[in-house]
């Protein structure tokens, strides 16, 4: 591995972070996120750190039939960094969530789902029938800072395979559990099946004390904002149906 260390802090959530890199190209990774504020946490990857992304990746890929593959070490590193990130930032009342962050009208609608199921799919329909209203917050993985002042989304550089997103926050507006379906419909999701939803999405650490205040920050998140269960058949119709459903009593934005 390279001797040399690559050191840059940049705002994760609003919040400051030293990276301490291996590989000069994880500081190009999150150029959009360099910040000149002084540092509150600093992350830097071990090579146990790495040793143990590459296991998870590896184990991935046999589970999902690609076999064995080999992976770059920034590549590796980076996925270290994330994991440091997601655990420390836990602390700053921030949970790292899969799913794609739509933000319109200056409110941000989190799309989740397993993968596949065509989350990307369906923000771009938001974009299509709501030109220049729309903006992606980030397609993958964004933060989430919950306060009690409420909850916003974050950016972040893990972007996913379409590369969309950007370096901005946004008041967070609902969370839509999103599943394939001949019609479109959109209903609330009830209270007991809003904790399933963030358990099985949002980032689990494996240290105990880490853990708790993940899950109170979930019962926060839960209490917070709406939930929704949207049925969709990624036909066009299916964003103002979407739209419709979680802003009731509005004239259509078309």
């Amino acid at each position: 591995m390279n001797g040399d260390q690559t050191v840059f802090t940049a705002e994760i959530a609003g919040i400051p972070v030293e990276i301490r890199a291996r590989y000069p190209k994880n500081k190009d990774y999150f150029r959009d996120y360099l910040t000149g504020r002084e540092a509150e946490i600093t992350i830097e990857p071990s090579e146990d750190d790495i040793a143990r992304v590459k296991e998870s990746f590896r184990r991935a890929d046999i589970a999902e039939g690609r076999g064995d593959r080999s992976y770059r070490l920034w590549y590796l590193e980076n996925g270290a960094i994330h994991t440091l990130l997601a655990e420390a930032l836990v602390q700053k009342n921030v949970l790292l969530m899969h799913g794609s962050a739509l933000e319109m009208d200056g409110e941000t609608y989190i799309f989740t789902a397993k993968s596949g199921t065509g989350k990307s799919t369906h923000t771009r329909l938001w974009r299509e029938a709501f030109p220049g209203r729309c903006r992606m917050i980030n397609d993958d993985k964004p933060m989430l800072r919950v306060e009690s002042s409420g909850v916003t989304v974050f950016g972040t550089p893990w972007y996913g395979k379409h590369g969309l997103g950007c370096n901005a926050r946004s008041p967070l507006k609902a969370i839509v559990s999103l599943e394939r379906g001949e019609t479109n419909s959109i209903v609330p999701l009830e209270a007991p099946e809003r904790f399933p939803l963030l358990l099985r999405q949002v980032f689990s650490s494996c240290s105990p004390e880490n853990m708790r205040t993940i899950l109170e920050l979930e019962s926060k998140l839960a209490a917070s904002v709406p939930f929704y269960r949207l049925r969709c058949n990624m036909q066009p119709d299916a964003a103002l149906t979407a739209w419709r459903g979680m802003n009731p009593g509005k004239p259509d934005p078309v």
